[in-house]
């Protein structure tokens, strides 16, 4: 079995931890994490789990990288702090580990990825003999397989549209929900993540990748925002109270230029409560979240997808499935030669050997 560690408990580490054990190929040998309050609990127990795993939680990354895992999953946060992440991956493949993660926005397409980023990775799969592969967590599967293989059940493809409908009221990521984002801050607030040419740098490189499988060229790139004020306070169970008058929703759209019309558009639409911005696409049953790839041809495909996890939370749901995409992978990787890897080489295989397999 591959020896595998999560790197980060938050939430993305969290679905991590129970996607590593429930794989029959992998063996979840480590857990690292930052907060000294978790360290010495229990992997199970910090991965949701009703039941304990017998791998204790450390901070020593020293000790676990020198212990020579076959595989990471860098579940870690690089919304505020992408240097940081950058050298915690590179540290990995040196140590000769495959490496799967959401964190490193740039790598998306690493072909166009800036070459402080880029190079980095690269020398370190050189010395290490590691490999890597990124994956949105907003979920890169629906930016870049879905809407590909959606594409190829048409006859003629004018305009492919991603979209992520999300409510954050039960995300649990609250410093980058209220300061990255902008949820509950005044509306003259000028969040991070809107903040002009940001959300190129974060979903650019799946424009780039999906013009590329699609044989088209991209000529610009262009940024569209809009947001709403809450009409009244709202409580949510994870972040607390957002204020009446505070930003309540935000609605995004990264669109990629091609002969001068927008055909390949990444859009977010996101709510601290569904009484925001009612006119606004929600989710076809009013849950929590959704993503929906919208082809327009002919024909014309739409397609919509929900997951649920943690009992009904769809925004763990949407996690989970990211990090299925990426731990999912592992053992390709592992098979494959060392290198750098993106969403169009790396297969989207069938869940094998796990059909009716409990969490063992």
């Amino acid at each position: 079995m591959i020896s595998t560690i999560v790197w980060g408990t938050g939430n993305v580490g969290r679905a991590a931890i129970r996607a590593v054990q429930a794989h029959p190929a992998l063996r979840l040998s480590a857990v690292l994490v930052h907060d000294p309050a978790k360290v010495g609990r229990d992997a199970g127990e910090l991965g949701g789990l009703e039941r304990a795993l017998g791998v204790p939680a450390t901070d020593d990354i020293e000790a676990v990288l020198a212990a020579g895992p076959q595989a990471v999953v860098y579940a870690a946060s690089g919304d505020i702090r992408p240097d940081d992440a950058l050298a915690d991956v590179v540290r990995a493949l040196r140590a000769g580990a495959v490496v799967v993660t959401p964190a490193l926005y740039p790598l998306y397409d690493h072909i166009s990825a800036p070459p402080e980023c880029r190079d980095p990775v690269l020398a370190a799969i050189a010395e290490g003999g590691g490999s890597l592969f990124v994956s949105g967590v907003d979920p890169g599967w629906a930016n870049d397989v879905l809407p590909l293989l959606i594409s190829g059940l048409g006859t003629v493809v004018d305009a492919i549209r991603c979209q992520e409908i999300f409510d954050y009221s039960t995300y649990e990521q609250e410093e980058s929900v209220r300061h990255l984002v902008g949820m509950g801050r005044p509306m003259h607030y000028e969040p991070p993540m809107l903040a002009p040419a940001v959300p190129t740098m974060v979903w650019g490189g799946q424009l780039r990748l999906m013009a590329r499988a699609l044989g088209a060229e991209l000529d610009d790139i262009r940024e569209t925002t809009e947001r709403r004020p809450l009409d009244a306070t709202v409580s949510t169970r994870t972040m607390g109270t957002f204020e009446a008058g505070t930003q309540g929703a935000v609605r995004f759209e990264v669109q990629g230029i091609v002969e001068g019309e927008p055909r390949i558009v990444i859009e977010h639409v996101t709510r601290i409560h569904p009484s925001c911005a009612p006119d606004w696409p929600a989710p076809p049953d009013g849950g929590d979240g959704a993503h929906r790839v919208v082809i327009e041809g002919r024909p014309r495909i739409e397609v919509t997808v929900e997951a649920s996890d943690e009992g009904e939370n769809r925004s763990a749901g949407g996690n989970a499935t990211a990090v299925g995409r990426l731990v999912n992978a592992i053992d390709w990787l592992v098979a494959a030669e060392p290198g750098l890897y993106d969403a169009l080489d790396v297969p989207l295989r069938p869940a094998a050997g796990r059909l009716g397999r409990k969490q063992r």
